[in-house]
């Protein structure tokens, strides 16, 4: 089938536009190559999709709404894959205007461009950011999120409202995937991950907020590419049992779902750390921190839902999934 990719050159983007590739479909990558981190990196992962002849190159803002709807009008895709966002939690209280215009703005062009070209499934990311203020673990779909602590949060929880309304009002099937902490080889640069194996190469201390206490749900990038495709192929339908005197936030009496997509095995980010150390060889200095504004101190998906309606539940240990890290890592910048 004809996929289209929005933020094919990011992260999650090009590992899926591989994958779909590799079992022979066609996919239309849109992306803006902006400088929120190194474009160079971007550029590396699009030249592994470009060199595939069923791969379509878009460079495209978002929320350019002439241009969205003239991709979908050209391309006639089958299903959609929503990725391109402004990302980061911490960033969204220095520029909140970025989230309102990609994630906002960018989201209900995509929403209109489903609409009007007949597209069969709409599958976006979410985040595991809209639990927000909750506590009560593991993290369920079923839960209320009405209480984010960061603008990026709100803007995902935003997402998934205007899904549902496209969804109620013209059954245009959508699927919300709430991905919780990604990481893994060609990863963003921002990320603990790539910045902790940076400084600790270069014999600089790491700062650790919430002085290492933090545990995350830290989700494999290939178990992440999997679960999004398993999700893509099924394409969903009412829920039947639904009820509006008790309304369940996952589902609907629309054709409109909601999905963790996480380990499902919190990890300790102190633990996290060592792990480093061991593949990396080398011991860090540690800058101890409080918990930053916007950030939650824990992470746990509830991916039963997943595991009962596709069959899969991602497995990737952080032992497995850092040391390929580390390897891609040192491959990359020859260190």
């Amino acid at each position: 089938m004809k996929v289209l990719i929005t933020g094919s050159a990011g992260f999650i983007g090009s590992a899926l536009a591989l994958r779909l590739l590799e079992r022979g479909d066609e996919v239309v990558g849109i992306d803006n190559l902006n400088d929120y981190y190194d474009v160079n990196l971007k550029q590396a992962r699009l030249a592994r999709t470009l060199e595939h002849p069923g791969y379509s190159d878009v460079r495209l803002d978002l929320e350019d709404r002439e241009g969205v709807a003239r991709v979908f009008a050209e391309h006639e895709p089958q299903r959609v894959v929503n990725l391109a966002a402004q990302a980061g939690v911490r960033y969204s209280l220095e520029n909140p205007h970025a989230y309102v215009d990609t994630n906002l703005v960018g989201f209900v062009n995509i929403l209109e461009g489903c609409r009007h070209n007949g597209v069969e499934h709409l599958v976006y990311a979410s985040s595991s950011s809209v639990y927000g203020s909750n506590t009560r673990m593991p993290f369920s779909v079923h839960h209320n999120v009405d209480h984010p602590v960061s603008l990026y949060a709100a803007s995902k929880k935003a997402n998934e409202l205007m899904a549902h309304t496209y969804s109620h009002l013209f059954r245009l099937p959508t699927t919300g995937l709430r991905f919780f902490t990604v990481y893994g080889p060609w990863g963003r640069p921002d990320m603990a991950l790539f910045l902790f194996t940076r400084k600790i190469l270069a014999g600089e201390p790491i700062d650790v907020f919430n002085y290492g206490r933090h545990r995350r749900d830290f989700t494999y990038i290939d178990d992440i590419v999997e679960g999004v495709i398993r999700v893509l192929d099924r394409i969903p339908e009412p829920n039947p049992d639904w009820d509006s005197d008790a309304p369940d936030s996952a589902t609907s009496n629309a054709p409109y779902r909601l999905y963790n997509i996480g380990n499902n095995e919190p990890v300790e980010l102190l633990h996290y750390i060592e792990v480093l150390e061991d593949c990396l060889g080398r011991k860090a200095q540690m800058n101890m921190l409080p918990l930053q504004p916007g950030d939650v101190p824990d992470t746990y998906a509830d991916v039963s839902d997943l595991v009962r309606d596709v069959g899969y539940k991602p497995a990737t240990t952080v032992e497995e999934g850092v040391a390929r890290f580390v390897d891609w890592y040192r491959d990359y910048h020859r260190v």
